[in-house]
Formats: C-alpha cells, sequence, structure tokens
C-alpha cells in the first residue's frame, strides 16, 4: 500500500485526473486522496514505480513517501 506525495493537486479535477491515471493500470485500485495534504493512497497490484509515473505523466509531482513491506 504506498502513499505518495503528489504536487499540485488542486481541485476535484486534479483528483480524478490521479485516480483515473492510476485505474488505467490497475481497473480494481483502491484510490484515497486527501488534497489538502497532497497525498494518495493507494491498494493495488500495480508497481509502486509504474504508479508514481502513472500519476507524474498526467503533469503531477510525485515522490512515494511510504511502501508498506
Amino acid at each position: 500500500m504506498p502513499i505518495f506525495s503528489v504536487i499540485g493537486m488542486t481541485c476535484g479535477h486534479c483528483e480524478k485526473a490521479v485516480t483515473n491515471a492510476i485505474r488505467a493500470l490497475d481497473a480494481s485500485a483502491e484510490v484515497r486522496i486527501d488534497r489538502p495534504n497532497g497525498i494518495v493512497d493507494v491498494t493495488s497490484s500495480a508497481s509502486n514505480e509504474a504508479l508514481c509515473a502513472a500519476i507524474e505523466e498526467e503533469g503531477y509531482g510525485a515522490v512515494e513517501v511510504f511502501a508498506a513491506k
């Protein structure tokens, strides 16, 4: 369950873009977004690297801040 710090998410459209990017990799992914704090918490079968890249491809800065082992 990776948690990403995402820079540039400022509105509902941004949240939807990030969610859709993640779900394009894994349609069953669970995505929880805390927009005021810029946090995206994901449960997915996709790799953390792929998830981060998908967020960045949408134009947002993304850094993995936690990865469950």
